[in-house]
């Protein structure tokens, strides 16, 4: 990575401009509207240098533009004791219950705030801050896919919610997907936005740039002061970047004769341009029946396949709008009759 592009600090604030400072220079960008979709992509734009840090400095800015929900009521709230965890949860809205899981770096304040606000609606939402994130402290345990599902199953036993959907954003999806696996007769549905089930699914550059990727990018950040703010360990936001790093570094497959055999129905969302490859979201859509289909002959796959135009792994959590009605359409659905 060229240093004269380290990043020392990021303010950003909802509506007006954004600065960056690299090696005490400021870069200022003025525009008229909200921080989204295409502001964002001009402030990335900004310096076309900044490959290896662009993704994580537009997911530092997703955290604060996804938090706005007026009129919300207030949640339940609790700590779950699941496999040596003290695990955070809100509960919001009624009815049939949906477990979102959210992605590396991410806790409940930033990127599902707005989900929320419009899946509560119409159902029992619990989100969870996962292993490390948000109020949820971290422990002495590997992070894998497998570990974090099972803290999902958990909490549901907790809670003595028999079955539940599951939607989950990257890491969260991957976590769904294992769910799915692991614990089948706790999932209905799952949703999964962004996530491949082997680490060799995703495009090489998304796995070229973790061997030198290091803590000090999200120093001064506003990732790192919400860990701050929320972390019963805030002193350890260095360790937990690390924790993350070492999880990413490790080769996964979830395992292709696995993921065919779950029997939940799944939903697969993904940007035609989020890092995962295109070959792989088919793989993954055929391994749950689809793909393969003349929907207009025969009987459809009971999955579903979505792949968002101009959209890259961090602004499918802006595409709220376009996303949340095909969920809920995929998890209203009833089995078709064979």
């Amino acid at each position: 990575m060229n240093d004269m592009f380290s990043i020392d600090s990021i303010i950003a604030t909802r509506r007006g401009s954004f600065s960056t400072v690299f090696r005490g220079q400021t870069s200022t960008a003025k525009f008229n509207g909200p921080l989204r979709g295409r502001n964002v992509r001009k402030i990335i734009n900004m310096s076309p240098n900044m490959n290896t840090i662009v993704f994580f400095l537009a997911m530092a800015l997703t955290m604060l533009l996804s938090g706005v929900v007026s009129g919300q009521q207030k949640p339940i709230t609790g700590y779950a004791p699941v496999n040596g965890l003290k695990m955070y949860y809100e509960i919001h809205g009624s009815g049939e219950p949906v477990v979102l899981l959210h992605g590396a770096f991410m806790a409940i304040t930033d990127d599902w705030r707005v989900w929320i606000s419009e899946l509560s609606k119409t159902r029992k939402v619990i989100a969870v801050e996962m292993q490390g994130h948000g109020r949820t402290a971290d422990i002495n345990r590997d992070l894998s896919y497998e570990n974090l599902a099972d803290d999902v199953a958990g909490l549901l036993d907790y809670l003595k919610i028999p079955s539940a959907d599951i939607i989950g954003y990257s890491l969260g999806g991957g976590v769904a997907i294992q769910c799915a696996i692991r614990h089948p007769e706790k999932v209905r549905k799952v949703v999964s936005i962004s996530a491949p089930y082997a680490r060799d699914g995703w495009v090489k550059e998304a796995n070229d740039f973790w061997p030198t990727f290091t803590w000090e990018i999200f120093k001064g950040t506003p990732m790192e002061a919400e860990y701050k703010r929320l972390s019963p360990t805030p002193e350890k936001f260095p360790d937990f970047v690390n924790h993350i790093k070492a999880f990413a570094l490790r080769p996964y497959d979830f395992g292709a004769d696995k993921l065919k055999a779950t029997k939940a129905p799944m939903f697969f969302i993904h940007g035609d341009a989020d890092g995962v490859r295109l070959d792989h979201i088919a793989e993954m859509y055929r391994m749950k029946g689809g793909g393969e289909i003349h929907g207009d002959m025969q009987p459809r796959s009971a999955s579903r396949l979505a792949i968002l135009p101009d959209t890259t792994h961090v602004t499918l959590m802006n595409r709220m709008t376009t996303i949340v009605p095909m969920v809920n359409d995929f998890l209203d659905t009833k089995p078709s009759k064979q």
